[in-house]
């Protein structure tokens, strides 16, 4: 719903001191599904916008280091106009305020009129956005969206492609968060159903390579697969710790060694 919850005092030190216990970082966040920063609709466009910069207050709030958004969808436009109105969307939402917390413009699966699912959409946002606005803004990549967009992430070849063109497009430094997801449905099929790990068309071998990925492997890695039944993502994040595990012990003592240098993957349930 529009109407927001704000969290208490007595919470946010209660989160935080959970935080320090369990080592919890970052604490990542996403947007109300709602929100459509594209939209150019007089009264979504509105709530959009003040939706958006409770979510800025909030995550400043409670110390997120990141608030993830999905860009929006242009139907009924261009895409030239939906980029620039999201651009100037995050903009008027940060009200001239540069706020601790990073936005991370997460990628789409493309179907229908989404914005996003191609690399050089959110480099375009995020440059036109800092023209406008010292908020800081970075990425977050969606493993099933990737694949249902036609990145082959299932395949080493394809990985290592994919990896390259993140780093060409948007640098993969700007790249924080990873959400791992299995995807439901095959690869280049612009749709976006989340499966769990291994269960679908990426499969235990992909996550295996993209969790121990050099150039990957040390961001942080959230969960937002299915909870069909109690301990489903907990299943989930041991199934993530185990491949990687295995890579790394079936890797040559060398390639370990290294490993441990850049830093592991930390693998958290959304």
């Amino acid at each position: 719903m529009w109407r927001p919850s704000t969290p208490g005092r007595q919470d946010v030190n209660a989160l935080r001191k959970a935080r320090e216990r369990l080592d919890l970082r970052p604490l990542a966040i996403h947007v109300n599904y709602l929100i459509n920063l594209a939209s150019l609709d007089p009264v979504v466009r509105e709530k959009s916008i003040n939706s958006f910069r409770g979510e800025l207050e909030r995550a400043e709030a409670i110390g997120a280091e990141y608030l993830v958004t999905h860009p929006g969808s242009y139907r009924g436009q261009s895409l030239e106009e939906s980029i620039a109105a999201i651009a100037l969307g995050l903009a008027e939402a940060a009200d001239g305020r540069s706020p601790d917390v990073t936005v991370l413009l997460e990628n789409t699966a493309g179907c229908g009129a989404q914005v996003g699912c191609q690399f050089e959409e959110l480099r375009t946002i995020r440059e036109l956005a800092a023209r406008e606005t010292d908020l800081k803004i970075g990425y977050c990549l969606d493993t099933c969206h990737l694949l249902a967009a036609g990145f082959d992430v299932a395949t080493q070849a394809g990985l290592n492609k994919t990896a390259a063109d993140a780093e060409r497009v948007l640098g993969l430094e700007n790249v924080r968060v990873i959400h791992a997801n299995d995807s439901k449905t095959p690869l280049g099929s612009h749709v976006d159903r989340h499966e769990n790990i291994g269960e679908g068309f990426i499969g235990s071998d992909g996550f295996r390579r993209i969790l121990t990925h050099a150039e990957l492997r040390s961001k942080a890695f959230i969960l937002e697969t299915p909870c069909d039944t109690d301990g489903d993502d907990r299943r989930n994040v041991d199934a993530l710790k185990r491949l990687y595990r295995v890579q790394v012990k079936s890797a040559p003592a060398r390639t370990a060694k290294a490993g441990r240098r850049s830093g592991a993957s930390k693998v958290l349930a959304s």
